[in-house]
């Protein structure tokens, strides 16, 4: 995998590690997105109770107004029979109201509780992984871009002579230093396979 496109290592194992760290980051986000989801889901079967009450309690309002108003055409005591009628049917319009009240409470509370429990560890886990594999993704195309051209290759010859182990440098050559000056071939072939190999690259 060669590709500077692609996010991952051309060297087998540390292309396995990747994969593998990939793999269980993305499971521990399933996850914790399914636990949202349920905790979502345990919640909203409130606001669930309070859509049946505004339903029902609205329907009984509707039946007791209904009610009322034929009532109330009773003559002469048509005014006191409506008059309770009324009053149960503006008691069950505020249950109504508060069934109202209690769906909005519980949906916004549902949506609270499920992002905060499935936040705080998928951003703990998935922050540091999303860091760490987008500094490799920018530190290969860097050295790939770098080992393309002449230039770029005396550049990393001077990066892995300054960010490598001196024992790797001088099992390269006796005199790293002096062969990147005089731009000894196998010197500088040398440097360059340790500094892209550093990168998760085949030389």
């Amino acid at each position: 995998m060669t590709s500077r496109y692609l996010p991952y290592a051309s060297r087998p194992h540390r292309f396995a590690g990747q994969f593998l760290s990939d793999v269980l980051v993305i499971g521990w986000i399933v996850v914790w997105v399914m636990v949202g989801v349920f905790v979502h889901a345990a919640i909203d079967t409130i606001a669930d109770v309070g859509r049946q009450v505004q339903s029902g309690a609205t329907g009984i309002s509707e039946s007791l107004n209904s009610a009322g108003d034929s009532v109330d055409n009773v003559p002469l005591v048509g005014d006191k029979l409506a008059a309770p009628l009324d009053a149960a049917s503006r008691a069950a319009l505020e249950l109504s109201d508060a069934g109202s009240t209690l769906t909005t409470t519980a949906t916004w509370l549902a949506w609270l509780l499920a992002l905060a429990v499935a936040a705080a560890p998928i951003l703990a886990v998935g922050g540091p992984w999303l860091y760490l594999r987008a500094r490799f993704f920018r530190r290969k195309r860097l050295a790939l871009s770098l080992a393309s051209s002449p230039a770029g290759v005396e550049l990393l010859a001077l990066r892995a002579l300054t960010n490598r182990p001196v024992r790797r440098l001088v099992a390269i050559s006796p005199d790293p230093v002096g062969g990147w000056r005089a731009q000894d071939p196998a010197t500088m072939s040398g440097l360059v396979s340790l500094e892209l190999r550093a990168a998760g690259l085949r030389a």
